[in-house]
């Protein structure tokens, strides 16, 4: 399951790299940094609000989907989420309210406002994936992802053209979430035709979802302070550089992680439910040296071209100090990655989710301190210093609460050969020259993909020759 996830996720994962590549090389040069900075901060009180408010309800639908229909309550399922998520919905206007009457500039006021609203379509939206998520409909949920994470980019890039400021981007967004929506909400609701709210499904639904939540919220906290913490320090210029630096670092890794995750994680319930605790323990081991592998030399990588790529990425306005981010980010990304996508998973299959808060919570009050402390002090070297100690915090809590949950396995072998791999394939490229811009980029990428592959088939990391040599023994016949 765990494989048919990876491919068939694949076009998502090449759609949202390269949209979001896109976004940051459009929006960080038609938006101003102030402009840049509102998108920041708009879609930090976005994603927070979404947050707090419904995602519990998108993970119960993951999580319960396959014992309702074990036990044939799917209608009732759907009946009971969809009333649990109306009633939390309707604070959203609430909060729209409120912002109304906040002392905030107008073009910040806007960019809030249109976030706000968009919560309500996104979470829609992401309820219709979960459920085909969940059901193993791999092509349904890749072409929502797909519709959403392209039709958003084109709406946003059309209003940022035509001047609408901050706000364009998260506009876009809403607005093909909205399409979208119109058209798969109606055959999601017939599947509650016949069921009835359940008081007893609501209350397991919301003591799973809400510890989920809770944990997401401190997740956000964790990854929003620095930039709400900067711009009540420096202004919404420095949120804007910051900002630019943290999506090229971490957007480049989420797209990664993400993809791994739509395929793993119901592979681990797949197999935590059919085949117990051994099943799964081979398959976390799969999915965890699968990741490793795979992820460590893309944030090396990443830290290691951070200049040119912002040279060719970042507008002129925010490049400097976008270049000086990455790296930063590109560490306590792999961090946040790892946690997120692998121990993390562990509070959410022994459905201890309370655990989930516990663990959050000790890297996101140490993020806020940390930022309190060294922001005044040292500028934004002092949110990048706070974010990594964070995440390097989060991740030790995660992994030592998770041994007593639901105890996951660390591939200890391949960590260890992927981190030579990745310093062998550094001391090369620090080694190259550095002409700048598209040549500098091309490069030192190309050399460090063939040294860390090389470096891969010698260690051979994960058992990578003896598969080759089975696909080779199994094709040259066919030939």
């Amino acid at each position: 399951m765990f494989w048919r996830g990876v491919l068939g996720y694949l076009p998502v994962n090449v759609a949202q790299g390269v949209v979001g590549l896109l976004t940051i090389v459009l929006f960080t040069r038609v938006l101003d940094p102030a402009q840049y900075g509102a998108y920041a901060l708009a879609f930090s009180v976005g994603s927070l609000t979404q947050t707090i408010l419904l995602t519990w309800t998108e993970a119960a639908m993951a999580r319960f989907l396959a014992a309702r229909a074990e036990d044939g309550r799917v209608a009732d399922h759907f009946a009971t989420l969809y009333r649990l998520w109306f009633g939390a919905a309707v604070a959203v206007p609430l909060a729209c309210a409120v912002v109304v009457l906040l002392p905030l500039n107008g073009p910040l006021k806007i960019a809030i406002i249109a976030a706000l609203a968009s919560t309500l379509v996104n979470s829609l939206m992401k309820l219709a994936q979960e459920r085909r998520r969940a059901a193993g409909e791999v092509s349904g949920a890749a072409l929502l992802a797909i519709a959403q994470t392209v039709g958003g980019f084109a709406i946003g890039s059309a209003l940022a053209f035509a001047g609408l400021g901050g706000a364009s981007p998260i506009l876009g967004v809403g607005a093909i979430s909205a399409v979208c929506v119109a058209l798969v909400l109606p055959g999601e609701l017939k599947r509650m035709a016949g069921g009835k709210f359940d008081r007893g499904l609501a209350k397991a639904y919301a003591a799973y979802g809400l510890p989920v939540s809770m944990s997401l919220i401190l997740a956000l906290v964790l990854a929003s302070t620095d930039r709400l913490l900067l711009g009540a320090f420096l202004g919404e210029t420095a949120v804007g550089v910051y900002h630019a630096g943290y999506s090229l670092g971490s957007r480049t890794l989420d797209v990664v992680f993400i993809w791994l995750g739509m395929a793993g994680a119901p592979a681990l319930v797949s197999a935590l439910e059919r085949g117990g605790p051994a099943a799964l323990a081979d398959a976390a081991r799969e999915q965890a040296g699968f990741m490793i592998a795979l992820t460590l030399p893309a944030a090396v990588g990443l830290a290691l071209v951070s200049r040119p790529l912002a040279e060719l990425m970042i507008g002129e306005g925010l490049r400097d100090g976008a270049a000086h981010v990455t790296p930063w980010i590109a560490a306590s990304g792999w961090l946040s990655g790892m946690t997120t996508y692998y121990l993390l998973q562990a509070f959410t299959l022994a459905r201890r989710t309370p655990l989930l808060i516990v663990s959050m919570s000790a890297p996101a009050l140490a993020n806020v301190i940390l930022n309190l402390v060294l922001i005044p002090r040292l500028g934004l070297d002092g949110a990048l210093w706070a974010t990594v100690v964070s995440y390097g915090l989060g991740a030790l809590v995660a992994w030592a609460l998770g041994r007593r949950a639901c105890p996951l396995p660390i591939p200890w072998d391949v960590l260890a050969k992927a981190a030579i791999a990745s310093l062998a394939m550094a001391a090369c490229v620090l080694a190259l020259p550095s002409p700048g811009g598209v040549l500098e980029l091309v490069l030192k990428a190309g050399v460090g993909a063939a040294v860390y592959g090389l470096a891969v088939l010698s260690l051979d990391i994960g058992g990578l020759r003896g598969r080759l040599s089975l696909i080779v023994r199994r094709r040259v016949p066919a030939l």
